[in-house]
């Protein structure tokens, strides 16, 4: 080599050192990794039904119970005094009102007084018959009178005659003032009659007011009886379901008040998976998405399902002391181990996105051209080559190549600022 071969090699820039990786044929996974835990899924929290004093529970976690079978027992005996009491004051509003019913007037006093109704208006009618023939027996007297006093001024008939006369008509004067009283007498009778029969028709109708207290104090007691019978026969506390008590919450005998948590069962053997995501992560995640359980305590991992993501986040205080906004995932196992059980810790990968047979490439190889552009260095010939790329799918370690890149190419890991378009580089061992 001459002198001028030896300049113009050591003129060449010296290569720059650079990390190279292997574009690989092969699958690429998108997952949202997080913390979750296990929760059997039919939970039954049992409260007192009502108030009263509970016996001691003697069940304890974990043991096994069944369906409709007795877990606690409150003390019935104030609730059947309770109940007994009611039913004595039942009774005794059911004689009052049996009492007020004597207190009526009889059906037979008021049949009696309309017959004296209708006989004295019978009466009264017959009076005022008399009192007519009397008034017509008045008035011929009078013509009588009247004809004999003309017939004596003319002197045909004799003194006697006249005076007999004018005696008739004073008499039949007096017979209808007798008449007419005896009519005013009988219309006072009815009247009196009438009368009496209204006193005992208001006096039929006077302890209603009293059959209607009675009557809904009536109503009132047996409302009630019906909850006092009820909560005596709730004084019996059985399991809505069988499975195993998950925690006992009041374990001695105390009074307890209706509504307070006395202990809780489910069944063990259906878990579910409640892991908790950030919501930004919550949108990609979708129900039927596979996920990869891990760090269980087993050595091989386990499969779940998303079964729904709930609706409504929550705002958790992370550790560095960041208020996030995360989402609940819910999730069936697609084969539960019997070892778990309920509230054991477990990490999860949610599965959002996922390509198979595509080049992969290592995110770390990666940058952007352009806002909506990636790039990458490829090693060609000792020379760094700039490529525009286009993704399928990336996570935090790797990308899913669509077009750009083949299997087989190296690439520059973790380009510097150095690496610029043809740059001669050398890779480390």
């Amino acid at each position: 080599m001459g002198l001028a071969g030896v300049a113009i090699f050591a003129l060449r820039p010296t290569p720059i050192a650079v990390d190279l990786d292997e574009v690989t044929l092969g699958n690429l996974q998108v997952t949202v990794d997080a913390e979750g835990k296990t929760r059997v899924r039919d939970r039954y929290l049992i409260a007192a039904p009502v108030a009263g004093r509970l016996s001691r529970i003697e069940l304890d976690s974990g043991d096994a119970i069944q369906a409709d079978g007795i877990v606690a027992q409150l003390d019935p005996l104030s609730f059947n005094s309770e109940v007994q009491a009611a039913e004595a004051r039942l009774r005794e509003l059911q004689a009052q009102i049996a009492g007020v019913e004597t207190q009526r007037p009889k059906t037979a006093a008021l049949a009696q007084t309309e017959a004296d109704i209708n006989a004295a208006i019978a009466r009264q009618r017959q009076a005022e018959a008399n009192a007519q023939e009397a008034q017509a027996s008045l008035s011929q007297a009078q013509r009588d009178r009247d004809r004999a006093q003309d017939l004596q001024t003319a002197g045909a008939i004799s003194r006697q005659a006249r005076e007999d006369a004018e005696l008739t008509a004073s008499s039949r004067q007096q017979s209808l003032t007798a008449a007419q009283r005896q009519v005013e007498a009988e219309r006072a009778n009815v009247t009196a009659a009438r009368n009496a029969l209204a006193q005992l028709q208001a006096e039929q109708q006077d302890p209603d007011y009293l059959v209607d207290v009675y009557r809904a104090q009536m109503a009132s007691v047996e409302a009630e009886l019906l909850r006092l019978t009820d909560e005596a026969q709730r004084t019996t506390i059985t399991a809505p379901a069988g499975g195993i008590v998950l925690e006992v919450m009041e374990k001695s005998a105390r009074f307890v008040q209706a509504g307070e948590p006395l202990l809780e069962v489910g069944n063990a053997s259906q878990l579910e998976l409640v892991i908790d995501i950030l919501s930004s992560d919550a949108i990609r995640v979708e129900p039927g998405a596979l996920i990869q359980i891990e760090q269980w305590g087993g050595e091989q991992p386990l499969s779940a399902q998303v079964r729904y993501i709930e609706p409504s986040a929550f705002t958790e205080v992370s550790a560095l002391g960041v208020e996030e906004q995360r989402v609940n995932v819910i999730a069936d196992f697609v084969d539960p181990p019997s070892a778990l059980g309920d509230g054991y810790r477990v990490e999860a990968q949610i599965v959002t996105g996922s390509a198979e047979a595509v080049p992969i490439v290592p995110i770390s190889a990666l940058f952007r051209c352009d806002p909506e552009t990636w790039c990458t260095f490829v090693a060609e010939a000792g020379k760094a080559q700039q490529r525009e790329i286009v993704l399928s799918q990336r996570n935090d370690l790797a990308a899913a190549v669509a077009s750009g890149l083949a299997p087989g190419e190296q690439v520059i890991l973790h380009p510097s600022e150095e690496i610029k378009e043809g740059q001669r580089i050398q890779g480390r061992d």
